[in-house]
């Protein structure tokens, strides 16, 4: 029989929507594995059909990937070891820099004043 281990799931799906789970999985499972038998690619459409396309992948795409352990991108094949966090990241709708920037006022170009200059008496 296999021994079981503690695990967490977490997924916040927007600003107001968060899911959060605490599942015993089989000793050796992958990311892969506990997200399906959790039931959370079928409940999460997108999620389930971008695990489907990068599931063969060894290692995770910078941009665009969308799981790991503890904010560390994991392939899917990845064996979860006890204690450990499986966070699913959602796209974001902006970039940060671009907020940012956005959020700041513009500089204003600095004008030099002229200079005087003081007559000799």
């Amino acid at each position: 029989m296999d021994r079981l281990i503690t695990i967490y799931l977490a997924y916040a799906e927007d600003a107001l929507t968060q899911h959060y789970e605490v599942l015993q999985v089989p000793t050796g499972s992958s990311i892969y594995t506990v997200l399906k038998d959790a039931g959370w690619l079928a409940r999460f459409t997108d999620l389930g059909a971008w695990c489907e396309t990068v599931r063969m992948l060894d290692t995770p795409d910078n941009k665009h990937w969308r799981v790991g352990i503890y904010a560390q991108k994991q392939p899917l094949s990845y064996i979860v070891q006890p204690f450990d966090r499986i966070e699913v990241y959602r796209s974001l709708e902006a970039d940060p820099m671009k907020q940012r920037k956005a959020k700041t006022p513009p500089k204003k170009p600095h004008v030099r004043k002229p200079r005087i200059k003081k007559s000799k008496r």
